[in-house]
């Protein structure tokens, strides 16, 4: 097993190292599944972390991605993207061991471990990933690389789906603040790292084209001078650092909010987060259809409010007492935010490209990059900061009806982390502003745009449903709306033919 890049890379080698980058997705998504997202924010409040440590914790995989600039002059340097790609993984799992021992001890030391550990596990693969992009570009043919990743990307989404409803069954059988939960973390995290590893040791066995012979330094401010001084580009940064800090002020506070706030257990969340996977994977394809077709400015114009307006809505979890409703109306919003998020995600990736000029796409793309990074990356830790503010506040609506039979009163109140989804709004209609200053070639009207998705999923339900009812619900208001069209045309017809018969002497 060499680590070197090779001159010459035949058709076989090509062809092992393709088979070989869609099995690594296998095992680098389990160690995702089992390390990273809901299962590393319970992990964090099970040793007794705090909002504000859960915020620092939520901003590693962001502000680490700033690491990216130095290593490409490492890459430049050095030339030799497997030895790197291979070295920072498989250091960078090796923290997962030492994640995992911190669930037997108690106090901040083991918390501060954990968080050191994070970062060193997101800074790594954040340092690596850059020469793996790079190397992976090189190896793929331009026409294979569309089915060589969406293979990746069926795999991950099945690993991820079955390991995160694996790993809910196994908290649901534990008790919260028990020993019996620290093993499951640790166990967790040790398989993570096992995978981890795996993966790393399949990446060692891919070939690595030689790199061409550099073109010479180039520097930092050198890199970004373009992208900022094109205004349309600059208007997009605005959206995407306003759309950042509106989403990850909030979202990474959904565990703590439905664990502690709504008093649920983390095995609801794995189950709700899993539906939100589902809902997302069936959607990409949905608007990548819109996208291709319309404009991705168009799509982003329908999905960001989608999410945001669906973020807001969990304010209606805290309202009720009724657990049944509370989990139906969890499980609907994080279907709906799934959904949406996949068009945010895809379109707005999309933007970035399709606004770069060509032959300065790397400049571009690397400062939009960077934007997200700080954004994503400061908001959650605001929000941790401004939790104890908070969680000592509350706002009470009273809404009451009078009448001879008695009174009907409707209270409404925000709390703690209904604030959060309320602010989370505001800066979600600034970001969708800004968003509506941005110009992209062959943008249609919202109007035009929300017709089509609805269009397609009244199609999709008419194609999928056996139920007779559903059918004619569908079917029924767009042929009233044709009969009611004809009869105006109709009586505007006649109208100005009475009209014309008058004016005759």
């Amino acid at each position: 097993m060499s680590l070197a890049p090779q001159t010459e890379i035949s058709s076989a080698e090509r062809e092992s190292g393709l088979r070989l980058l869609v099995l690594e997705a296998a095992f680098s998504s389990g160690t995702g599944a089992l390390t990273s997202g809901v299962i590393l924010t319970a992990f964090a409040l099970h040793l007794g972390a705090s909002n504000l440590w859960v915020g620092v914790l939520a901003s590693a995989p962001f502000i680490t991605q700033l690491l990216q600039l130095p290593a490409i002059s490492v890459v430049e340097r050095l030339r030799a993207r497997k030895r790197i790609a291979v070295v920072t993984s498989a250091i960078g799992r090796a923290m997962l061991l030492v994640m995992a021992a911190t669930a037997f001890f108690t106090g901040a030391l083991p918390l501060l471990v954990f968080l050191l550990a994070q970062y060193v596990l997101c800074g790594l693969s954040a340092f690596g990933s850059c020469a793996w992009n790079a190397w992976i570009r090189d190896l793929a043919p331009e026409d294979r690389l569309g089915n060589v990743f969406a293979r990746r990307t069926t795999w991950t989404a099945g690993i991820t789906l079955v390991a995160g409803l694996a790993a809910a069954f196994i908290l649901e059988r534990t008790t919260e603040g028990s020993a019996d939960r620290s093993l499951a973390f640790a166990a967790m995290f040790v398989v993570g790292c096992v995978t981890g590893l795996l993966s790393a040791t399949v990446v060692s066995r891919i070939p690595e084209p030689a790199m061409p012979p550099p073109s010479g330094h180039i520097s930092l401010l050198e890199l970004l001078r373009a992208p900022l001084s094109d205004v349309n580009f600059r208007r997009l940064l605005i959206f995407v650092v306003s759309w950042q800090v509106a989403v990850n002020l909030a979202t990474p506070f959904f565990t703590v909010f439905i664990v502690k706030q709504l008093g649920f257990d983390v095995s609801m969340v794995m189950v709700l987060s899993a539906l939100s996977q589902l809902a997302n994977l069936f959607a990409l394809r949905f608007w990548g259809a819109l996208t291709d077709r319309f404009s991705n400015k168009s799509v982003l114009l329908v999905s960001a409010p989608a999410y945001i307006l669906s973020i807001v809505a969990m304010i209606g979890a805290s309202q009720s007492s009724n657990d049944i409703f509370v989990i139906g109306w969890l499980a609907f919003l994080h279907l709906l935010m799934g959904a949406s998020v996949a068009g945010v995600t895809l379109a707005s990736t999309n933007i970035a490209l399709k606004l770069s000029p060509k032959g300065a796409a790397t400049a571009y793309v690397a400062t939009n990059a960077m934007a997200i990074a700080l954004a994503a990356g400061l908001a959650p830790i605001v929000g941790g900061l401004l939790a104890d503010f908070f969680a000592a506040r509350q706002l009470e609506l009273l809404l009451s009806w009078s009448s001879p039979a008695g009174t009907l009163s409707f209270p409404f109140r925000l709390s703690h982390w209904d604030f959060y989804f309320l602010l989370a709004g505001v800066f979600g209609l600034y970001a969708v502003h800004r968003l509506s200053m941005v110009a992209e070639e062959g943008e249609i009207e919202r109007r035009e745009m929300v017709e089509q998705v609805v269009g397609r999923t009244l199609r999709a339900i008419r194609n999928g449903s056996s139920v007779a009812g559903l059918r004619m619900i569908t079917e029924l208001p767009p042929s009233l709306l044709r009969d009611a069209k004809l009869r105006f045309r109709l009586a505007r017809m006649r109208k100005r033919r009475s009209q014309r018969r008058a004016a005759l002497p």
